[in-house]
Parts: structure tokens; sequence; C-alpha cells
């Protein structure tokens, strides 16, 4: 297949791109601006996905479209924020893949987008989805969990931090569960899908087997980093409640209303998308201790 990615040169980009190239098909991928670094059976096309127009032409002549493209943050004085990135973005995506005939779109939301959800993330997340159902195409949804894998932003902050103090505060009780998933895991799925017509109007929520409260995953991180488990002051939630719709406007600050929403209101699944993809996910302990290892 000749497969047209938007999102193709983030963290989880990199990881499908490996997987769709391993098993043999051609890549259209949507850019900023072209890297002066080639990969074979891999075409790097300037655009950008808020942009209709800038890359619909690009779609013509693939066999599939997946897009990738979402943000954890908004910095709405440079245009970055949920509405446009997720919400117009994949608008634009399926117009593209209707415009050029492409039939088969795969889209990446994420675990806990809904109608009712209380953070921009997930509602935006959830009214791309509503976007991508109600369109003629023949789409596949993938709803990730927390993503782990070398290049992650979340694993690597919290060993970031315990590298140069045992001490991570901890927001309320820390009892909140996270089931993360790698990204290598992701890519499988998302390259398993292309191959299976069955996965056609389907949605599916991915997590990996390690299901942890929020102080298990802090010492999952320090243990492989070689240390002991970490101090862990808690800090109030009705406290910080109060001090991050302040402080977040910083880009320096560590946390938004949103992420908070998002942490202590789990990030958990049943773990039914196995029974699809037919493989085990790679477990966290061992995943993380692969790139995390002094």
């Amino acid at each position: 297949m000749k497969i047209f990615i938007a999102g193709g040169t983030g963290f989880v980009g990199g990881h499908l791109k490996r997987e769709l190239l391993k098993s043999g098909h051609e890549l259209r991928v949507l850019v900023h601006k072209r890297s002066p670094e080639t990969e074979s059976a891999v075409e790097q096309v300037e655009g950008d996905v808020t942009r209709l127009e800038s890359f619909t032409q690009a779609v013509s002549g693939c066999d599939a479209v997946i897009n990738l493209v979402g943000i954890i943050r908004e910095f709405p004085s440079r245009g970055v924020t949920f509405e446009s990135l997720h919400v117009q973005a994949t608008a634009n995506m399926l117009a593209a893949a209707l415009k050029s005939g492409v039939n088969r779109y795969l889209q990446m939301s994420a675990l806990g987008a809904r109608p009712n959800a209380v953070s921009k993330y997930h509602k935006t997340k959830f009214r791309a989805e509503g976007l991508v159902r109600t369109s003629s195409l023949s789409w596949t949804i993938m709803r990730p969990s927390l993503i782990f894998g070398p290049k992650d932003a979340f694993v690597n902050m919290l060993a970031r931090q315990m590298r140069l103090a045992p001490v991570m505060p901890v927001i309320g009780d820390g009892r909140y569960r996270l089931q993360p998933i790698h990204a290598d895991d992701v890519a499988r799925c998302f390259a398993r899908a292309l191959e299976m017509p069955e996965t056609s109007g389907q949605c599916y929520e991915l997590c990996g087997n390690n299901r942890m409260s929020y102080v298990e995953l802090l010492d999952a991180v320090a243990a492989a980093l070689g240390k002991s488990a970490p101090l862990k002051p808690q800090a109030p939630l009705g406290l910080m409640k109060l001090v991050i719709p302040i402080m977040q406007h910083l880009p320096q600050f560590p946390i938004t209303m949103d992420q908070l929403q998002m942490l202590i209101e789990e990030n958990i699944c049943d773990g039914r998308w196995k029974e699809v993809f037919q493989f085990e996910p790679i477990d966290f302990n061992t995943g993380i201790a692969e790139y995390l290892r002094p």
C-alpha cells in the first residue's frame, strides 16, 4: 500500500513508520519542512494539516490515510490549540481523503475520549472521532492509554527529575491508575488494522498489561534507573486546583488543568484489543528499562 500519514514526524509516528516499512508499505508523510535526511520508500510532502489546500493533492494516489496528529497542551498565541489540531485537522484529513478517492482511514484518538469529558483534550478528541464515525470512509479509531517508549515525554520527564533528586511530589493520594502501552505496540495495531477488513468501523482502546497506580509507576521508573523508590510528598489536590489555573499559562510550568484532570480520572482499559490483533504488549518494567537503565 501507499499510505499518507499526518503526524508521522512525531513520537508515535517514528514507530509507525518503521512498522509500516517493515511490512513493505510505501509512505507519503506530511511535514512542515522537508528534512535533508531521506528514507527509502518514504516521500516527504510539505504542508500544514490545518490548511486543507496545502496537502490535498498529495493524498491522491494513496491507498490509505492515517491521522496521528495531536497535542497534549495548548499554546494559543502560536495557534496551537486542541480545536485546530484535533478537530479542524481531522476534518481536513477526512476531506482530503474523500476528494482523493481514498477509502481507508485510520485515526489516532485517546483513551478517555467521550462526550461528557471534563478536559478539553478529551472533548476535542471525541469530537474528532464524531467526524470520522459519520464519514463515508472505511475507518478505524485507536484510543491508546499513556504511550511510553525511548523518546516519550512523560516517563522521560519523570526520569529526568529523579536523576536530579530522589523526591517526586504527588498530587493528591497518587492512587489513580494508569495502564501504559509501548509505542511499538500502538504502531503494530495500526499496521495490522490496515490488513484486517474486519477492523473497519471499529474503535479500539489500547493499553498494556501493567495496571498501576501513579505512585507505583514512580517506583517502577526509579527501579529502571537503578535507584531506590523516591520520597513522595503529597500536594493537596484542592490546593493544586487553585494554583495550576494561575501558573499553567507559563510554558515552563509542568502541568495544566487538563493534564491534571486526565491524570486523576485514571487511564485504564480491559485489554480486549489483544483478542483482535493477537499479540501480547511489551511489559512496562521491561520496556522502560531498555531506555532508562544507567
